[in-house]
């Protein structure tokens, strides 16, 4: 014979689930959402751009000014290049921005210190902590900056380029 009442009360024979109440349980689990993911690296990256793009357009427009009241002999021209600089740091944070809504990132910043930066990001249920040093953010706004500069030096010479061979 089967055992009687165990502990909970049931029967010890009793372990079948009835097609019914297994297909509830499975729509039950279903309804449930989805476990928060990690951000991946490029999330991460997005992040990043979220932050630095926005410093980097604030000091190519400050030093393009001070480009502008300077009695500096070429101002006119290095004053152009900082706001064609600008243009396209700008054109690069409203397609971060969209990034950042596209994949549901939202970033806050919590703290500031002398040696880092503190965010706060929730990443499509995921919430944790950016930390970003601000020696990083110096050399790879530097190095980002001269990245901006190359291209657009290879945008100029290759327009005189092509305007050679047309002649």
């Amino acid at each position: 014979m089967s055992k009687k009442l165990e502990k909970n009360g049931l029967w010890e024979s009793s372990r079948m689930m009835l097609p019914q109440h297994r297909e509830a349980l499975q729509n039950q689990r279903s309804d449930r959402p989805a476990p928060a993911s990690r951000p991946t690296a490029e999330d991460i990256g997005v992040m990043r751009d979220y932050v630095l793009l926005p410093l980097m357009h604030g000091m190519i427009k400050k030093k393009a000014s001070e480009i502008e009241r300077s009695s500096e002999t070429l101002r006119l021209l290095y004053a152009r290049v900082a706001h064609a600089l600008a243009a396209q740091i700008q054109a690069d944070l409203s397609e971060t921005k969209t990034k950042m809504m596209q994949r549901r990132i939202q970033l806050f910043e919590e703290e500031k210190n002398d040696r880092e930066i503190h965010y706060r990001y929730a990443c499509r249920g995921h919430e944790d902590a950016l930390i970003i040093a601000k020696d990083y953010m110096r050399a790879e706004i530097s190095v980002r900056t001269a990245r901006y500069i190359d291209h657009l030096v290879a945008s100029v010479y290759n327009a005189g380029k092509a305007d050679e061979q047309k002649a």
